[in-house]
């Protein structure tokens, strides 16, 4: 395969523009060069803001001139998407307008791309819409980890969602499955979260005096023999913070590979062959970033999962 440079350019940043990451910002730019590319040109000072060096977490202002140097890339074979292995997932939407489209994701399907995979949501949907020039991730959700998903289809609608999120305006909650029986005494759990990363493991969140400030709330929504259903609201926003919390508080969710207990998912797996992590993102409450108007959305929960809840035993 033949390799193709890519011309020196530069860009005046416009109010389309502002507010992002330059390392966001050239990724969404280059969708089909390596992150690995980015963050090196950017690293060795290539990337110069007002023929400045700067640095990854560089926010672009307006009327900033950005100069992105030549760039050599390997072509490579275009990627399709297997319709037979990836799912439909027009048939997931639960909302959508000129400036918003909303899922209900799956579980076990990635947001985006990487870490091996070649496709998410956001391919997905860039495929199978190729006529809409802008659409992005306004947040993300675990792979493992069902229900609202929200891709924005404007700049503008963006960075204002984005904004409600800066300013905890965007209330988000979830419905789990934890092992054992839940004590009526813990209803919120607010212990600081530090991200650890190993060669050999995957990326976890531990509780650790060092870490960001994190609060969850925990709720009884039904007790069954061995295992309970929770409603939970999130107060921050940190990475596997409802996992986490969980298994801190010693009722981890339900086939959780990560966060879990192994022993005790066995005992369940033995009356169901469902084996998906028991959490389901069902409410989202935001502003249109349109029209001021308040937004209510609800996913159900998919059949597999409700399916599995009526046959568990009460007490």
């Amino acid at each position: 395969m033949k390799n193709k440079i890519l011309p020196i350019s530069h860009i005046y940043i416009n109010e389309d523009m502002i507010n992002q990451r330059i390392d966001n910002f050239l990724i969404k730019k280059y969708k089909n060069i390596p992150k690995s590319v980015i963050y090196r040109i950017i690293r060795t000072g290539q990337v110069r803001i007002n023929k400045r060096r700067i640095k990854q977490y560089y926010k672009l202002n307006i009327g900033d001139k950005l100069r992105i140097p030549p760039i050599l890339i390997e072509k490579q074979k275009q990627n399709f998407i297997n319709k037979n292995s990836f799912p439909d997932l027009s048939k997931n939407i639960i909302y959508e307008d000129n400036y918003l489209l909303i899922i209900n994701k799956p579980s076990g399907i990635a947001v985006h791309g990487g870490s091996g995979l070649n496709f998410g949501v956001i391919e997905y949907f860039r495929y199978i819409r190729p006529l809409n020039g802008f659409l992005e991730l306004v947040h993300r959700i675990d792979r493992d980890t069902s229900g609202i998903l929200i891709l924005s289809k404007k700049r503008i609608s963006l960075c204002h969602l984005h904004k409600q999120f800066r300013e905890k305006k965007i209330k988000k909650e979830y419905i789990a499955l934890v092992h054992g029986k839940w004590p009526l005494d813990i209803k919120k759990i607010s212990a600081p979260l530090l991200k650890i990363q190993s060669i050999n493991h995957p990326k976890k969140v531990v509780i650790h005096k060092n870490g960001k400030y994190s609060e969850t709330y925990f709720n009884i929504k039904r007790r069954y023999c061995a295992t309970t259903l929770m409603h939970i609201i999130p107060k921050t926003g940190r990475t596997h913070q409802i996992r986490a919390h969980a298994l801190h508080a010693g009722h981890p969710i339900v086939f959780d590979n990560r966060y879990g207990k192994n022993n005790l998912d066995i005992n369940i797996k033995k009356i169901t062959n469902i084996n998906r992590l028991l959490l389901h993102s069902f409410k989202m409450f935001f502003i249109h970033p349109s029209d001021g108007k308040k937004m209510h959305i609800i996913a159900p929960l998919d059949a597999q999962f409700e399916k599995f809840l009526n046959i568990l035993p009460e007490f």
